[in-house]
């Protein structure tokens, strides 16, 4: 593994944890700052608005600078914003903080992904991709609760110190181990960025990631609720089932990453298709202590199959500036985490079930299934006239250079004939 994946995924590692952790605060925060939980749920918000307007922005108004600049100033930026969000004197504050802290995140994974394809072989971009997001699955399986654990005894306070703490690593790893791209700076710029965004397919693409990740969300949003009042765990058993989400998104992440080597486009169907199988499953599945535990590690495992190649391949439809499309991936990311957690609670406010969320997720799914095969669709036809063209300027030439060869041989043109044609 090249050393610059290692510094991408202790970044995405900080990203991660700080994203989650705040989950798991909520109520800490709440009772020391004087305020409602749900006020406080307004610090997740806040974040995610951070995510979805800094992504673009900030990828767009870095284009002409090197990528390895951009990934550090970017973890600064993170720091910055973390270390405020501890020092915060209240609510208000806090929530300025972390929006702050939001505004970094996609632009690192878009500019990071971006990165991590350059580092290796263009057979395993997908890899390298899925080496970086490592970072953000370990996250929920060891930092998030170790975060949390670091707050509930220490202060939530000293979980963003400790954040800042990450980041500040991360910088060091970025600095020490990623390569100088001089070329970067001579890139097309924020036009040829924006230009990218004009095209048909990297919209098509990111409306998969909205729709196939609102799949995950719609569900993963209620997961609690399902396995106290379904399942019958108590909520203390609900941060170790929640662990297995975090080993299943692990697994698969790696997983997609390696199968998307070999099939990018199958790899994309087959882990949504596999996303609306378990969410279809889930109210059979929370049934049962040990099924629930089951479902919830292959709920984790299914999204993450399709997260590399999702991000890959709106980074391949712009091709000529894939740094902004990729951060705008980052910013459908979290809109699907919005929209999803909005859709499952229209499931459950309607009164269908604890478990309706999941089959609201498996309805997104299969709804991403129909964006990536409209995708498909527009890139068959696409390619198909300028394959015909290929055929025929090939067919029409062959009969010319064989004409030209045939001239050479009885010693009228000489050696200039046979280039004739391609002139």
């Amino acid at each position: 593994m090249p050393l610059a994946l290692l510094a991408l995924a202790v970044g995405a590692f900080g990203i991660g944890t700080t994203e989650f952790v705040m989950m798991g605060l909520l109520p800490d925060i709440a009772d020391d700052l004087h305020i409602s939980i749900p006020a406080a749920g307004h610090l997740v918000s806040a974040y995610a608005l951070g995510v979805v307007i800094g992504a673009p922005l900030l990828a767009a108004a870095t284009a002409r600078m090197p990528r390895r600049t951009v990934l550090i100033a970017l973890m600064a930026l993170f720091v910055v914003g973390n270390a405020l969000s501890a020092l915060a004197p209240g609510d208000g504050s806090l929530l300025a903080a972390r929006f702050l802290s939001g505004l970094p995140h996609g632009a690192f994974f878009g500019v990071g992904a971006v990165v991590a394809t350059t580092t290796v072989p263009p057979e395993r971009k997908a890899r390298s991709v899925s080496l970086m997001f490592l970072g953000l699955t370990v996250a929920n399986i060891a930092g998030v609760p170790a975060a949390t654990l670091m707050g509930q005894h220490f202060g939530w306070r000293a979980t963003f110190l400790g954040v800042s703490a990450i980041g500040l690593a991360a910088m060091a790893s970025l600095a020490l181990l990623v390569p100088h791209d001089r070329a970067h700076a001579r890139s097309g710029g924020l036009r040829g960025e924006l230009a990218a965004l004009k095209s048909l397919p990297v919209w098509l693409a990111l409306g998969t990631t909205v729709a196939g990740f609102g799949a995950l969300f719609a569900a993963y949003s209620y997961v609690t609720p399902m396995l106290t009042d379904s399942a019958g765990f108590a909520g203390a058993d609900v941060t170790l089932l929640l662990a297995l989400f975090g080993v299943g998104a692990t697994v698969g992440n790696l997983l997609g990453g390696r199968l998307a080597d070999h099939s990018l486009r199958g790899t994309l169907f087959g882990g949504l298709t596999s996303l609306a199988a378990v969410l279809v499953l889930f109210p059979v599945l929370m049934r049962a202590g040990w099924s629930a535990a089951l479902a919830v590690t292959l709920l984790g495992m299914a999204a993450f199959v399709a997260g590399s190649p999702l991000q890959l391949m709106v980074m391949e439809k712009a091709s000529a500036a894939p740094s902004l499309a990729s951060s705008a991936n980052q910013a459908a990311f979290n809109l699907a985490n919005a929209g999803g957690a909005w859709i499952g609670g229209l499931a459950l406010a309607a009164g269908f079930g604890v478990t309706s969320p999941a089959l609201a997720g498996a309805a997104l799914a299969v709804l991403g299934v129909g964006v990536a095969s409209v995708a498909y669709a527009v890139d068959r036809r696409r390619q198909a006239p300028s394959t015909g063209r290929g055929a025929r300027l090939v067919a029409s030439r062959k009969p010319e250079r064989s004409s030209a060869l045939h001239h050479d041989a009885s010693g009228g043109v000489g050696s200039a004939g046979p280039h004739a044609p391609a002139r």
